[in-house]
């Protein structure tokens, strides 16, 4: 596909109609019948008698995007000559975990060149990122070829409504149809299954391409946490005995990088660990590769006597491996604040006891250039950057 997706912003797109039209001689024909039982549900392809259009202009109420009734909307499109051509919107059904796809459009003459199919690629990353537990969207019965599309995209009929739109939408062959995508179940790995080791300097690329792969656009517009692991080898507070990489059939799936830190209290400072980053993958992510790195090196900096570790981490995650938040050690951060993502572990029984105060990293963290940053990007195939809902910036 040669056309470019960007983010939509609420505040210039809202309000813009997205002129959703489709000609079709064919529908699925909805049969609803009361039996002994129950109910039993048909549902067929049939012709039309003659092909039948429809336009925005024959509704009350055309698509538009960023609607109020969506709290969460957030939209992607392409642009051709300023002109839009194309959009998904989406919205995050907070209540079930799950993501809905409000708006997908593809203008006529830019359809069958694989834009919808990128669109549809763009929610599932969403979706990925946000852990939801399936998208949902809505067609009608009569699109036949968007029925068609959502299937071919791994969508399943979930549901229906069947006076959705008027009280004959049965007879009027344009009853609202609900598909959902379901992301794959995964299975947890198994050590044995995955190689645990110290990084030679024939990994380093590939260390740094995966840890690109796996940040790219998460928290940031594109990211430089590949850089970071490139600098941290450089730094004197590196620890590579406990830094280890995760490899699966020959390719780098994960990685954990240690660093020397502090807690300065007045004039006692405390010698302490973190990592960072920790990354896995995007495609094995899920899989328990990041517990497994993370299990393993936490067992060997407690057999090399550290007391303990503070990280800025994920607080979704972290505290199901046994992390807390900082105040519970009476540790703030340097500028003396605590929150949700600033979190410790104790590696042997009250290891942090007596330990308090403002907490320190490498420098190496803070010193990470924007032109260093896009300078050692050239040395990576280009990845796009996109917004997502949740970035920082």
């Amino acid at each position: 596909m040669e056309y470019e997706i960007i983010h939509l912003p609420k505040d210039e797109w809202k309000g813009t109609i997205i002129p959703i039209k489709y000609m079709t001689d064919k529908y699925y024909d909805v049969l609803v019948n009361k039996t002994d039982k129950g109910f039993s549900i048909e549902i067929e392809k049939k012709d039309f008698a003659e092909p039948v259009t429809h336009t925005p202009e024959e509704y009350n109420f055309p698509d538009k995007l960023y609607e109020d009734h969506w709290e969460n909307a957030y939209a992607w499109g392409v642009l051709v000559n300023d002109e839009l051509v194309a959009a998904i919107e989406t919205d995050q059904e907070l209540w079930s975990n799950r993501l809905r796809i409000t708006e997908l459009w593809v203008a006529e003459k830019y359809q069958k060149q694989g834009i919808g199919h990128a669109l549809i690629e763009i929610a599932k990353e969403q979706a990925r990122r946000e852990r939801r537990r399936a998208i949902i969207l809505e067609t009608q019965s009569c699109n036949v070829n968007a029925v068609d599309f959502y299937q071919h995209e791994g969508f399943s009929l979930i549901g229906m409504d069947t006076c959705c739109y008027r009280n004959n939408d049965l007879q009027r062959k344009e009853v609202r149809l609900e598909f959902g995508w379901f992301p794959e179940e995964k299975k947890k790995v198994k050590r044995e299954e995955i190689e645990i080791r110290m990084e030679t300097k024939d990994d380093w690329y590939n260390v740094e391409l995966m840890t690109q792969h796996a940040f790219w656009n998460k928290h940031h517009l594109g990211c430089v946490e590949h850089y970071l692991v490139h600098k941290l080898r450089q730094d004197k507070d590196y620890l590579p005995e406990l830094s280890r990489i995760a490899v699966k059939d020959g390719a780098v799936i994960g990685c954990i990088m240690y660093s020397k830190a502090r807690v300065v209290d007045g004039a006692d400072i405390h010698e302490i660990i973190t990592f960072g980053p920790l990354c896995v993958e995007p495609k094995w992510q899920g899989y328990g590769v990041g517990e497994l790195l993370l299990r393993e090196t936490m067992n060997l900096a407690a057999n090399k006597g550290y007391k303990g570790i503070v990280i800025f981490g994920e607080p979704d995650y972290y505290p199901r491996i046994g992390f807390k938040t900082c105040d519970n050690f009476h540790i703030t951060t340097a500028d003396g604040k605590n929150f949700d993502a600033f979190m410790g572990i104790e590696l042997v029984e009250d290891g942090m006891k007596n330990i308090k105060g403002k907490f320190y990293e490498s420098e190496v963290f803070q010193n990470l250039p924007k032109a260093e940053v896009e300078e050692y990007n050239k040395n990576f195939p280009q990845l796009q950057k996109l917004r997502f809902p949740g970035q920082w910036d």
